[in-house]
């Protein structure tokens, strides 16, 4: 007895370089802060889950890139639409006084957190007078 099996296709995700190339990428809204201590960039990429984030730092450059599902996106049926559809894409120059060694990020309710410590080198310190 043999079974008559359906194929079915399964859809790859490209790759990022790939998607750099192919896909619509927007630029997310940022915010960036600083404290005494650390600098800090927060990003909306409403859409995107944490497997679907990428953090470069290259050649003095922090590169943010969060990818979207297209299909649930494109099958909705929307009665407003007022917001741009599309992958994420930002890059920054950073300074030197960036401790890259201890750069961290999270993803939390659409918003991008990353935390850029400064180099102790820069952070002002007090001297004490014996």
């Amino acid at each position: 007895m043999s079974e008559v099996k359906e194929t079915v296709e399964v859809k790859q995700r490209t790759s990022w370089d790939e998607a750099l190339e192919r896909e619509s990428w927007i630029a997310p809204l940022v915010d960036i802060y600083e404290t005494k201590d650390d600098y800090f960039l927060n990003a909306q990429m409403p859409g995107v889950k944490k497997e679907d984030v990428k953090i470069k730092l290259e050649e003095g450059n922090l590169v943010i890139m969060g990818r979207i599902d297209y299909e649930s996106n494109i099958s909705n049926k929307y009665a407003l639409k007022e917001t741009e559809t599309g992958n994420y894409y930002r890059r920054f120059k950073i300074s030197d006084s960036v401790d890259e060694s201890k750069v961290d990020a999270k993803l939390e309710n659409g918003i991008l957190s990353v935390k850029l410590p400064k180099h102790e080198r820069i952070k002002p310190k007090t001297i004490e007078i014996k």
